[in-house]
């Protein structure tokens, strides 16, 4: 038996044996023997391929779905409630009977009221009617369905057939014209009778019943007798068709192929219906999202009632859909929880709206900040109310209102304001700045008495606690909430815009651990009358109606937009909607509506709140408020220094500063030369220990006098 040669031997001895297919032009050198080869290269392993593919899918490890009490906890996780959620809560309960009640005596009233109506249009069409059934006994009476037989009897000169109908024609004849005899007789003889002994106002209604029912006789299917009761607010249930169909539509799924799944039933939720849906594998619900218009034309219902949501606690394919049987538009309105009485406190959730369903949503200022922005129209003072109102509730809140607008919106409010600013002009936009100021001084004030405290009072961390607020009275710790409404008369001001954007800034990422509130509205939400420094460091957004998703995720974050956070879905006819959102996730809401003449009642109670709390102060105490300001020129100079500059000349930061400060530096500009103005600006630095020196910048005239960055103090951070 020859011995086994690998195969890669005998490829190579094919290899020698086989002629070039091109002449070469040297000869190659002869290999080594076979035995040689194989004595000095060691032979490959061989490996042998499998023959079978290796399953993926273990059997063990599929059915290992863990132990009988983890699947049974899994389960009660997703287990839907065993009783309705309408059922659970006595307030879905209550609406629920309230709207059928409501409807059914609607529609009792409806066509009660139409009845007198109804019987004119039967007496009317009486006459023909009264026709159509004569014309209908006559041809009884006569037979006149077998006269055509007779006729083509006759015509085929068929004696005995013609006969034949003729006798059978009169037996069922002669019977129907004595019974005719005796009804119509019968009939006429009551007729006289009923005329000559009934009252007239009982022979009236007979008389008007049976011309009723000719009426019925002679009614016109395009014109009916009843008018059709249509109550447009009120939808048909969803069903699962409609989803799929509409789903498909908007080219999401196939309801032939399939691609669409439901997660659980269609279920009544509040006044509405809500459907968890699965779309097809590879397909987000932000792409739903972003048609809802198209969603709602595809089921035919108004845009208003239908609204689709993500359910990122399952998977981003996920898609809720929430459809409402009454338009929320036209739906009567919820009253606000603290309309008729009770108090509010800051430092917890207040009442704010209501989302689709119904449900009370509220907003978190305390330990947190609020934009609210949207297109004119949308609802903004409503929201400004809803919120504006709650503080003043709150007997130990400080509240600062600031309404550039002019109009008196937040007037009711005014009585009880430690500061109250109503209009736009000049003088209005400083003493806005100068309130923002008084922030920064007050969020200082705070941060260095909490920082005092030993750690067991704070065990929160370093921040102004309902605690801490009545423990030390005398420190005045309760909740500053500063409002300012049309934010962008401020931010987009030629003298004072740009220290107001840094106020805000500081205030908002170092004032809201001491209870330090800022409250920005605008409705103008682009980025020139929204500064990013501003927008970028809010923690609860309000976003109504908007154009574009610029404005979308300038008020509502980077990327809201694009994560389904869509308030460009929302009407400007649907006003005080939006899409609340604090950090990445958000949901519509409807501001609570109430009415001037309701706010200014609330505004008396709160007044009356704090009259007996003793807590009125500023000017709702007849008190003048003086503006503190604690920044210093370090401050001013580091708000207007060049970003990347390593020194700036001292003539240049006098410009600077006179265009910032210009009631503070502007008298810098009357000195005579560029010598003078750096001289005053060393003499207000040299108490801060910031030196002014020699620089020569090439760029920039050469050498002068100028400041250092680096020279100047650090920045103290207060930030928890």
């Amino acid at each position: 038996m020859t011995d086994a040669v690998p195969e890669n031997v005998r490829r190579l001895d094919d290899y020698r044996s086989a002629e070039p297919a091109v002449p070469l032009e040297k000869p190659i050198p002869a290999a080594p023997p076979v035995e040689e080869h194989r004595a000095a290269v060691p032979a490959p392993a061989v490996v042998a391929e499998p023959t079978t593919p290796v399953p993926v899918d273990r059997p063990d490890v599929a059915a290992d779905t863990g132990s009988f009490l983890a699947q049974r906890r899994a389960f009660l996780a997703e287990a839907p409630p065993v009783i309705p959620a309408w059922l659970r809560s006595a307030r879905e309960l209550a609406d629920a009977v309230k709207w059928t009640t409501s409807y059914y005596a609607h529609l009792t009233a409806f066509h009660t009221v139409r009845a007198p109506m109804y019987l004119l249009r039967l007496i009317v069409r009486s006459p023909r009617g009264g026709a159509r059934l004569i014309a209908r006994w006559v041809r009884w009476v006569v037979d006149a369905e077998a006269r055509p037989v007779e006729a083509k009897a006759a015509t085929t000169a068929d004696i005995e057939a013609w006969l034949a109908l003729s006798r059978e024609h009169s037996r069922r004849v002669r019977p129907r014209r004595v019974w005719s005899a005796v009804v119509g007789g019968s009939m006429a003889l009551a007729t006289a009778v009923g005329t000559l002994m009934l009252p007239p106002w009982a022979l009236a209604a007979s008389t008007a019943s049976f011309l009723a029912l000719l009426g019925l006789a002679g009614r016109d299917e395009d014109k009916p007798i009843v008018t059709r009761y249509v109550h447009v607010d009120t939808l048909k249930a969803l069903t699962s068709t409609e989803v799929f169909d509409a789903l498909a539509a908007i080219g999401i799924g196939d309801k032939r192929k399939g691609g669409v799944s439901f997660a659980a039933e269609i279920q009544r939720d509040g006044p509405g219906w809500r459907a968890e849906v699965d779309l097809p594998r590879g397909v987000e619900a932000a792409k739903v999202l972003e048609k809802r218009a198209a969603l709602a034309a595809a089921m035919r219902r108004p845009v208003s009632t239908v609204w689709p949501e993500a359910d990122p606690a399952a998977h981003p394919g996920r898609l809720v859909l929430w459809v409402a049987q009454q338009d929320p538009a036209k739906a009567p309105r919820r009253l606000w929880p603290l309309m008729k009485g009770g108090t509010a406190d800051v430092f917890k959730p207040l009442p704010f709206g209501f989302d689709p369903r119904g449900n009370l949503v509220q907003i978190t200022l305390m330990y947190s900040n609020l934009l609210v922005g949207g297109i004119p129209g949308s609802g903004k003072t409503s929201c400004a109310l809803a919120i504006v109102l709650g503080v003043a509730l709150d007997p130990t809140a400080e509240l600062w209102v600031y309404e550039l607008k002019g109009s008196g919106d937040m007037d009711s409010v005014k009585p009880v304001c430690h500061r109250y600013v109503s209009g736009d002009d000049d003088e209005d936009i400083a003493a806005t700045v100068a309130g923002l100021r008084s922030g920064i001084a007050e969020q200082k004030r705070r941060a260095k008495f909490i920082k005092s405290l030993p750690s067991e009072e704070t065990p929160d961390g370093r921040r102004v606690t309902r605690e801490l607020a009545e423990k030390y009275p005398k420190e005045q710790l309760g909740p500053r909430v500063i409002v300012v409404d049309e934010a962008q008369e401020l931010f987009t001001h030629p003298e004072h815009g740009q220290e107001a954007a840094d106020l805000c800034t500081k205030l908002i990422k170092k004032g809201r651990a001491y209870g330090i509130i800022l409250i920005l509205l605008t409705q103008n939400p682009d980025a020139t009358a929204l500064p990013t420094s501003v927008s970028s460091s809010v923690g609860t957004r309000l976003c109504l109606a908007v154009m574009d998703w610029r404005a979308n995720n300038n008020v509502l974050g980077t990327g809201a937009h694009e994560r389904g956070l869509r308030a460009t879905e929302i009407s400007a006819s649907e006003q005080g909607t939006g899409i609340l959102a604090r950090g990445r996730e958000g949901g519509t809401v409807r501001a609570a509506f109430i009415k001037q003449t309701e706010a200014e009642q609330i505004g008396k109670r709160a007044l009356a709140l704090r009259t007996a709390a003793g807590t009125l102060t500023g000017e709702a105490a007849g008190q003048q408020v003086e503006d503190q300001d604690t920044s210093t020129i370090v401050d001013h100079l580091r708000a207007v220094w060049p970003d990347g500059a390593d020194a700036v000349h001292s003539h240049r930061l006098v410009e600077a500063l006179a265009a910032y400060r210009a009631e503070l530096y502007g008298p810098w500009l009357d000195e005579p030369d560029a010598a003078a103005r750096s001289t005053a600006l060393s003499a207000a630095l040299k108490p801060h220990k910031v030196p002014t020196r020699q620089i020569t910048l090439r760029e920039c005239c050469g050498g002068a006098k100028g400041v250092r960055l680096a020279d100047l103090p650090e920045v103290q951070d207060d930030v928890e």
